[in-house]
């Protein structure tokens, strides 16, 4: 049986090498298939949350458990659960120059020595289905988040981490992005959390919260 949770913190607390705590006795939980935005002004933590969820930092104090497995604290472990549970979707979309765009798609299925038929299924699902033997530098960069869109689902993952994906793109582009991000991921079954400054990109979630000093908060819709 599926455990109810893709994602928890338990009591996380967390202080920097300058002494600085940034959260104390932080709690959260993810529940499959949802989709959560979480906003905060910049330098509340958002992106150190982020890390926390990852594996890529660790909390002084407390539990991060996905889908009810303590997050390993060894580096290799780590690694391997982010291979396999994970999918990440950056701003600066992190594609691979030197590969085309159906490598970079199949790169997850490739570290998680899986067949790479499913890579040009999902270039079909995000319109991209002609322009597989292409190179990074030749699309445009609403096309390339696309790419890290259909990278960060192909595998299959139990968790999206999504760090400001239309941070660098315009506004219609950006839109377009926002509709697609969610179709694909409620299509997947993927938990999802996105990371934004944008109010109109924390609407598309299910459920918006907000991170202060004081913890996570639930937001209010208009």
């Amino acid at each position: 049986m599926e455990h109810p949770f893709a994602l928890e913190l338990r009591n996380i607390d967390k202080i920097f090498a300058s002494k600085r705590q940034i959260f104390s006795r932080l709690s959260f939980s993810l529940r499959q298939g949802e989709y959560v935005a979480i906003t905060g002004e910049s330098g509340i933590g958002k992106s150190t949350l982020l890390n926390l969820i990852a594996g890529l930092d660790f909390p002084n104090e407390g539990e991060v458990l996905i889908n009810g497995t303590l997050l390993p604290k060894d580096d290799n472990a780590a690694t391997l659960l982010r291979r396999k549970h994970y999918g990440f979707i950056f701003q600066a979309f992190h594609i691979l120059p030197h590969l085309t765009i159906l490598q970079n798609v199949a790169l997850p299925l490739l570290l998680n020595q899986c067949s790479i038929d499913r890579a040009q299924a999902m270039l079909l699902a995000v319109g991209l289905a002609d322009r597989e033997q292409d190179f990074p530098h030749q699309l445009s960069g609403g096309e390339l988040q696309r790419v890290a869109i259909a990278r960060a689902l192909v595998h299959q993952p139990k968790l999206i981490l999504a760090d400001e994906p239309t941070g660098n793109l315009d506004p219609e582009t950006a839109r377009d992005i926002l509709n697609l991000l969610r179709t694909e991921i409620k299509a997947s079954g993927a938990a999802a959390i996105l990371v934004t400054h944008s109010q109109f990109a924390a609407q598309t979630a299910d459920r918006i919260l907000q991170l202060t000093a004081s913890g996570l908060s639930a937001v209010d819709r208009p």
